[in-house]
Protein backbone atom coordinates (compact mmCIF):
# COMPACT_ATOMS: atom_id res chain seq x y z
CA UNK A 1 0.00 0.00 0.00
CA UNK A 2 1.09 3.70 -0.88
CA UNK A 3 1.06 6.44 1.54
CA UNK A 4 -0.80 9.36 1.15
CA UNK A 5 2.24 11.74 -0.11
CA UNK A 6 -0.61 15.04 0.48
CA UNK A 7 -0.41 13.76 4.31
CA UNK A 8 3.63 12.84 4.30
CA UNK A 9 4.39 16.52 3.27
CA UNK A 10 1.91 18.11 5.94
CA UNK A 11 3.31 15.47 8.40
CA UNK A 12 6.99 16.36 7.59
CA UNK A 13 6.16 20.44 7.90
CA UNK A 14 4.33 19.81 10.99
CA UNK A 15 7.00 17.84 12.55
CA UNK A 16 9.70 20.12 11.47
CA UNK A 17 8.12 23.47 12.81
CA UNK A 18 7.48 21.48 15.89
CA UNK A 19 11.27 20.72 16.05
CA UNK A 20 12.19 23.90 15.18
CA UNK A 21 10.31 25.37 18.12
CA UNK A 22 11.86 23.12 20.45
CA UNK A 23 15.00 24.46 19.61
CA UNK A 24 14.02 28.27 19.69
CA UNK A 25 13.56 30.72 22.41
CA UNK A 26 10.03 30.10 23.27
CA UNK A 27 11.12 26.40 23.88
CA UNK A 28 11.85 27.90 27.58
CA UNK A 29 7.80 27.08 28.72
CA UNK A 30 8.39 23.27 28.10
CA UNK A 31 9.69 21.30 30.67
CA UNK A 32 13.66 20.95 30.55
CA UNK A 33 13.63 17.14 29.40
CA UNK A 34 11.64 18.01 26.34
CA UNK A 35 13.66 21.06 25.60
CA UNK A 36 17.11 18.76 25.84
CA UNK A 37 15.80 16.16 23.70
CA UNK A 38 12.55 17.05 21.26
CA UNK A 39 14.14 18.32 18.74
CA UNK A 40 16.34 15.29 17.48
CA UNK A 41 13.61 13.10 18.40
CA UNK A 42 12.20 14.75 15.86
CA UNK A 43 14.68 15.41 13.68
CA UNK A 44 14.56 11.79 13.06
CA UNK A 45 10.99 11.53 12.80
CA UNK A 46 10.78 14.38 10.14
CA UNK A 47 14.18 11.68 8.45
CA UNK A 48 11.42 8.94 8.32
CA UNK A 49 8.75 11.05 7.25
CA UNK A 50 10.88 12.18 4.11
CA UNK A 51 11.72 9.18 3.19
CA UNK A 52 8.53 7.41 3.23
CA UNK A 53 7.53 10.89 1.54
CA UNK A 54 10.30 10.16 -1.17
CA UNK A 55 9.02 6.35 -1.49
CA UNK A 56 5.56 5.84 -0.55
CA UNK A 57 5.56 2.29 -1.27
CA UNK A 58 8.39 1.23 0.97
CA UNK A 59 7.57 -0.93 4.06
CA UNK A 60 7.78 0.19 7.51
CA UNK A 61 10.71 -2.06 8.55
CA UNK A 62 12.70 -0.91 5.56
CA UNK A 63 11.89 2.64 6.11
CA UNK A 64 13.02 2.08 10.12
CA UNK A 65 16.39 0.74 8.74
CA UNK A 66 17.52 3.42 6.31
CA UNK A 67 16.34 6.17 9.26
CA UNK A 68 18.53 4.26 11.85
CA UNK A 69 21.60 3.66 9.26
CA UNK A 70 21.17 7.70 7.73
CA UNK A 71 20.85 9.06 11.17
CA UNK A 72 23.47 7.53 12.85
CA UNK A 73 26.03 8.42 10.23
CA UNK A 74 25.17 11.77 10.69
CA UNK A 75 25.64 11.04 14.16
CA UNK A 76 29.12 9.87 14.07
CA UNK A 77 29.70 12.29 11.11
CA UNK A 78 29.98 14.82 14.23
CA UNK A 79 33.17 13.30 15.08
CA UNK A 80 34.60 14.46 11.87
CA UNK A 81 35.73 17.89 12.37
CA UNK A 82 38.06 19.04 9.10
CA UNK A 83 37.31 22.97 8.11
CA UNK A 84 35.33 22.11 4.90
CA UNK A 85 32.65 20.28 6.90
CA UNK A 86 32.76 22.75 9.63
CA UNK A 87 32.02 25.69 7.42
CA UNK A 88 28.92 23.37 5.85
CA UNK A 89 27.69 23.18 9.54
CA UNK A 90 28.23 26.70 10.45
CA UNK A 91 25.50 27.39 8.02
CA UNK A 92 21.82 27.31 8.94
CA UNK A 93 20.56 24.56 7.50
CA UNK A 94 23.99 22.45 7.48
CA UNK A 95 23.87 22.99 11.59
CA UNK A 96 20.01 21.78 11.51
CA UNK A 97 20.71 19.07 9.59
CA UNK A 98 24.50 17.98 10.39
CA UNK A 99 24.39 18.87 14.04
CA UNK A 100 27.27 19.87 16.11
CA UNK A 101 28.84 17.25 18.07
CA UNK A 102 28.45 13.42 18.41
CA UNK A 103 26.31 12.66 21.53
CA UNK A 104 25.52 9.58 22.54
CA UNK A 105 22.18 10.69 23.87
CA UNK A 106 21.34 11.75 20.06
CA UNK A 107 21.26 7.70 19.01
CA UNK A 108 19.13 7.06 21.80
CA UNK A 109 16.91 10.01 20.56
CA UNK A 110 16.76 8.85 17.30
CA UNK A 111 15.82 5.60 17.81
CA UNK A 112 12.75 6.92 19.87
CA UNK A 113 11.92 9.26 16.91
CA UNK A 114 12.12 6.69 14.24
CA UNK A 115 10.82 4.02 16.11
CA UNK A 116 7.40 6.47 17.09
CA UNK A 117 7.19 7.11 12.89
CA UNK A 118 7.55 3.00 12.43
CA UNK A 119 5.16 2.01 14.61
CA UNK A 120 2.32 5.17 13.77
CA UNK A 121 3.51 4.18 9.97
CA UNK A 122 2.76 -0.14 10.37
CA UNK A 123 -0.42 0.92 12.54
CA UNK A 124 -1.97 2.67 9.83
CA UNK A 125 -0.69 0.47 7.22
CA UNK A 126 -2.47 -2.56 9.11
CA UNK A 127 -5.48 -0.34 9.49
CA UNK A 128 -6.39 0.09 6.14
CA UNK A 129 -5.90 -3.74 5.14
Amino acid sequence: MRRSRTRLFFLFILVVAAGLFSRSGYASVLPQFVQNYAGDTLWALALYLLLAFVSPGAGAKELMFLSLIISFAVEFSQLYQADWINSVRNTGPGGLILGFGFKWSDLLCYFAGIFIGFVIDSQRRNLRR
